[in-house]
């Protein structure tokens, strides 16, 4: 089956933007607003301390000015990541990232003004203007990174130079989804398969185990071409965390990103080595798939396709959404009324055409509602996909709804929680309703992939990106061949002595996007070990579970991480609900060696 073009693509199985902008001249009329909030901007400088009412106006005219720019970036955001070969679309996004780049600059004396005003003072402000309370949270979080704001002509150039920081990330995605293309791959059947990076995964399920190794070797062999082109940014890339880390006065990259968020660096270094400690589980489990698919050696070829066969069907858009709603009904009416209208009015882009861009995502932006980037494929990864971005979207609902816009985007930290959760509940709910042994164990195997894939998988790129970055705080390149044999270690180290040392797996770092996220991706570990712990709580304790959960959606960023899903019953500054979440894949193991 060919990949369609955008233009062939039926407009009910897209989503619709005109809900954002009815039209491109729209578009452009914000983006010109846009630009003229440079010399409003401009007009408060050196007056910030002076009143309250000069401080809550300041505010203000922020919160105007994340809602529009949200507006005219996301909306060329997702213009061109439908169609990430439209020159046009890029230039749109380009520009929307130009004119908030020239806002950021002309704002740099926002942050050294404020951190001038005495607390005496600020506390005087918050009693003279009542109303500037709802911004209480966001000034003890600027005024907390003291040490790390720098005078105005210093924090200027910074903001500045932001736009050519995210170069390296832009031409990246640019390779990958744009230029970069893939030879078909025919079955031994004689059927040929395009390959793209939206169809690797997909083949790489399937039965035929020639197909699947032909589908690898093709996808490396071709990746392998342009690897030095992706090393090279990535050495951009962390050299730019590298920048501003020391710039800022930060120990080190990790340290600076995680500040951002109100992390303890210690929640990094405890997870990946909670995950080591426990490497026993996951070699249990190559053991295990090994022993199933009845190979002499495994090899990463085999990593995605079920071990248990007879389970796996067709699953149409329409009928997963269907089984979304009743899964995810435990969480109320209101909660299912807000995912049918997520169907219904379009938020959801469903499947892949050629230049869109791979994978999935919600868009962080809420207003007037999240949109969703699939490229469904009518299996069982895809329906878990769709219920995963859909927890992202109904915590950016929620949060958009009950908090003032100052606080209403939700740190990286707990951005993983609420969508794992929707994945939880899914898989318990599936579980629940069969008797069958076989689909049954089929079930528990993609858990128990969702566990490979979340837990550890997430954790050794973690690791990887932790060492990216050390390599480059230390001056040193990072470099194709480089990076080839530290992943090739690091993934046997992860999959154990009963995996085959395939070569085309040490160029996989070249194929994750998320390296360029700033230590983003062990979030998905500690999310999924924090989702696990609230599901089974929500499962077991039913409507307060269920209030306190919706709290913490509600919650955007109004505390600290820590702080919020503790509302939700889970304490993440503990290590305890990494090594709960992994003593439960143990024990699913231990389950399916029992049922087959």
């Amino acid at each position: 089956m060919s990949i369609p073009k955008r233009s062939d693509v039926p407009a009910e199985f897209t989503w619709d933007v005109s809900h954002i902008f009815a039209d491109e001249a729209a578009w452009q009329e914000a983006l010109g607003q846009i630009s003229a909030y440079g010399e409003k901007i401009s007009s408060f400088a050196g007056t910030l301390g002076s009143s309250a009412k000069t401080l809550l106006n300041w505010f203000a005219m922020q919160d105007e000015i994340e809602v529009l720019a949200g507006k005219v970036y996301g909306y060329a955001s997702l213009c061109s990541d439908v169609d990430t070969a439209d020159s046009h679309f890029q230039a749109m996004r380009g520009k929307a990232m130009s004119a908030l780049v020239g806002l950021s600059g002309a704002a740099s004396f926002a942050a050294p003004e404020i951190m001038a005003i005495p607390e005496e003072t600020l506390e005087r402000f918050y009693a003279e203007e009542p109303a500037l309370n709802t911004y209480r949270r966001s000034l003890y979080q600027l005024r907390c990174k003291a040490a790390h704001i720098l005078p105005p002509e210093c924090e200027k150039i910074l903001a500045t130079a932001r736009e050519i920081a995210r170069s390296a990330d832009q031409i990246g995605s640019t390779l990958r989804n744009a230029d970069l293309r893939f030879p078909d791959v025919t079955d031994k059947d004689g059927n040929v398969h395009p390959l793209s990076n939206g169809s690797f995964v997909p083949l790489l399920e399937s039965p035929d185990r020639d197909l699947r190794e032909k589908v690898f070797n093709a996808y490396y062999d071709r990746l392998g071409e342009f690897k030095n082109t992706v090393a090279a940014t990535l050495d951009g890339q962390f050299k730019q965390l590298k920048f501003f880390a020391n710039a800022r006065k930060y120990e080190n990259t990790l340290a600076a990103s995680l500040d951002n968020t109100e992390v303890p660096t210690a929640v990094y270094h405890n997870l990946i080595e909670a995950v080591h400690q426990n490497m026993d589980k996951m070699y249990r489990y190559v053991a295990l798939r090994k022993k199933l698919l009845g190979v002499d050696e495994l090899h990463m070829y085999d990593v995605y396709t079920p071990i248990i066969r007879g389970g796996d069907r067709k699953i149409p858009f329409e009928e997963a959404q269907e089984t979304i709603c009743k899964a995810l009904s435990v969480l109320g009416e209101d909660y299912v009324a807000l995912l049918r209208e997520a169907f219904a009015n379009r938020w959801i882009d469903r499947y892949e055409n050629v230049g869109k861009r791979s994978g999935a995502y919600s868009s962080g932006a809420a207003r007037p509602h999240p949109y969703i980037l699939m490229n469904y494929k009518d299996n069982l990864d895809s329906q878990f996909t769709l219920v995963h971005e859909l927890g992202h979207s109904m915590h950016s609902w929620h949060s958009t709804k009950h908090q003032p816009i100052s606080t209403s985007d939700y740190v990286i930290f707990v951005a993983e929680v609420a969508s794992t959760c929707n994945e939880v509940l899914l898989m318990k709910y599936l579980m629940a309703h069969t008797e069958d042994k076989t689909e049954r164990a089929y079930l528990i195997n993609h858990f128990l992939d969702q566990f490979k894939g979340t837990v550890y998988r997430q954790t050794m790129f973690a690791e990887f990106e932790l060492m990216m970055g050390q390599m480059a705080e230390k001056g040193e390149v990072l470099t194709a061949d480089v990076l080839s044999e530290k992943y090739g270690e690091l993934n046997a180290l992860y999959f154990g002595p009963e995996m085959a040392r395939d070569p085309g797996i040490a160029l996989e770092w070249a194929r994750i996007p998320h390296f360029f996220y700033n230590y983003y991706v062990f979030q998905y570990a500690t999310g999924f070990s924090a989702a696990v712990a609230i599901a089974n709580r929500i499962i077991k304790e039913g409507a307060p579970a269920v209030a306190d959960y919706k709290k913490f959606l509600s919650g955007g960023s109004s505390a600290d991480p820590i702080s919020l899903l503790k509302i939700a019953g889970v304490d993440m500054s503990s290590p305890e609900p990494v090594n709960s979440a992994l003593a439960y894949f143990g024990e699913l193991i231990d389950e399916m060696k029992e049922l087959v």
